[in-house]
């Protein structure tokens, strides 16, 4: 399923490949590979909270702000929650980032191999093979409480809307 003028970049208008998730849904099992090439799915992180941030790439000033965001509040809300972080860069550049970033507590992958992700979860750019910026929380049972599509890709998410649904989930 293909949603034209799903997103923009800078007003430019384009598609992202696959079906929202609803608020309210069970959100669907996913694979992507973390830093050292091997493949994680969505049942690995069972019986977590997971706040869940999609970003073309980790190496653009609105990324970098809003990994470490998340890194610096949202980690310190629950031990049953992860933090994950998922793009189209390569393991390798993730996970140079997050040492030289020192980030500790958010989870990054990739999703450059298969799309797996992006196509689930109705982020993948057709014209860019980028994953457009999103936040989704899914509760213990990987049911969406959160679920948020950022209209331009270089516009920050919403931080307070997403870490207030997220304390209610943990609550």
């Amino acid at each position: 399923m293909e949603r034209q003028n799903a997103v923009t970049v800078k007003g430019k208008p384009l598609t992202l490949i696959g079906e929202e998730i609803k608020l309210g849904t069970k959100a669907p099992g996913f694979t992507v590979l973390d830093n050292e090439l091997a493949e994680v799915s969505l049942d690995k992180f069972a019986g977590k909270i997971k706040l869940i941030a999609s970003a073309p790439s980790l190496d653009t000033p609105v990324c970098d702000l809003e990994i470490k965001r998340f890194n610096d509040e949202a980690s310190k809300l629950s031990k049953d929650l992860v933090i994950i972080f998922i793009s189209m860069d390569l393991p390798f550049a993730q996970k140079r980032f997050c040492h030289d970033n020192d980030i500790k507590k958010v989870k990054t992958f990739s999703d450059h191999r298969d799309a797996d992700f992006g196509s689930k979860y109705g982020v993948l750019i057709k014209e860019l093979r980028l994953l457009a910026r999103a936040i989704f929380i899914l509760d213990k049972n990987n049911i969406a409480r959160y679920v948020e599509y950022v209209p331009e890709l270089s516009s920050h998410p919403n931080y307070e809307a997403a870490l207030s649904a997220l304390k209610k989930v943990i609550a």
